[in-house]
């Protein structure tokens, strides 16, 4: 298979010292015209940021390497020590994405959670909008935020349709280019509001204007996500369709994308593995007054600074 990243490749060697806020503003629609499918890496640090950048698997056949970076509000939140219940500041979050920018050149999705009031959310478009953010995604929940894989098991409310298409609406009205895109996050299947509701909600989204539609799921199954996308593409058969497999995730990206699916995200696996590396080596310098025993378990300093050096 050929590289899922092969032409924006060639644009990254073109701009290889840096990448105005312009040019990775439609990068990500440029992507989704000129690929199937699209992979996409949780990145919550510049130096995570570089690493997913760089990272590329290859054999005699294929050539793979991630399309963009997500920023995810969960590894915001838990990076700084914090809840995932929208409190951080979206211009922390904006800054965080800024400093992830200052050394990459690939697209960004940003991860809006509910979008916050209404009457707020041109400001937050056009802030993403300017900085270089290629989309947002935004979940139809209200009240208090909490993470989806919860499900019911915490209490979590859905916004009405009406209140959320309104909310899509004011912010695609907001843009100030065409290059952004505003992707709406479906609960329904998450909150066991069933299947219907979940398919009527897409639809409608889209009408309001939402220029893609993420599905979401906490079973370890995709049946039900595929069983949407079937649904979803014979009423729409070229609007991006997002999935985050977190919790089904022995289903490959060829499977997804075959399914339906245009852009799949990896949320939150890069802070995820970090925390068990730093967590296993604490003890252990604890136990021996030393380093020595811990060396092969960390990144060699000399990889740090290559790693460093190769940022554009």
């Amino acid at each position: 298979m050929a590289s899922s990243a092969s032409h924006f490749t060639h644009n990254i060697e073109e701009i290889n010292k840096g990448c105005t806020p312009g040019l990775r503003l439609g990068a990500l629609k440029r992507l989704l015209k000129e690929q199937s499918g699209i992979r996409v890496m949780e990145a919550h640090s510049p130096l995570s940021a570089l690493l997913v950048e760089q990272a590329v698997y290859e054999d005699e056949n294929t050539h793979h390497q991630f399309d963009a970076f997500w920023s995810s509000s969960l590894t915001d939140s838990a990076l700084r020590g914090k809840p995932d219940t929208e409190l951080l500041d979206f211009g922390h979050r904006l800054n965080a994405v800024a400093e992830i920018f200052d050394v990459t050149t690939r697209p960004l999705i940003f991860d809006g959670d509910t979008g916050g009031k209404t009457e707020h959310i041109a400001h937050k478009v056009r802030a993403a909008e300017n900085l270089g953010i290629s989309a947002m995604i935004i979940e139809d929940k209200t009240g208090l935020k909490r993470n989806s894989l919860f499900g019911n098991d915490v209490k979590q409310t859905q916004a009405t349709r009406e209140d959320f298409c309104e909310k899509i609406a004011t912010a695609k009205k907001s843009q100030l280019t065409e290059d952004f895109m505003l992707i709406a996050r479906i609960e329904s299947l998450i909150l066991e509001a069933g299947m219907p509701d979940a398919v009527n909600r897409a639809l409608q989204y889209v009408d309001a204007g939402a220029d893609g539609v993420m599905i979401h799921s906490r079973r370890n199954s995709p049946d039900e996500i595929i069983a949407f996308a079937k649904i979803f593409r014979q009423h729409y058969p070229n609007i991006p369709l997002v999935c985050v497999p977190t919790s089904f995730n022995d289903i490959t990206f060829d499977k997804l994308v075959a399914c339906g699916f245009n852009i799949v995200i990896y949320a939150n696996h890069m802070l995820r593995a970090a925390y068990p590396a730093m967590k296993s080596i604490l003890p252990e310098i604890l136990k021996n007054g030393r380093t020595l025993e811990v060396e092969d378990k960390c990144m060699s300093i000399k990889d740090i600074l290559d790693l460093i050096d190769g940022a554009p």
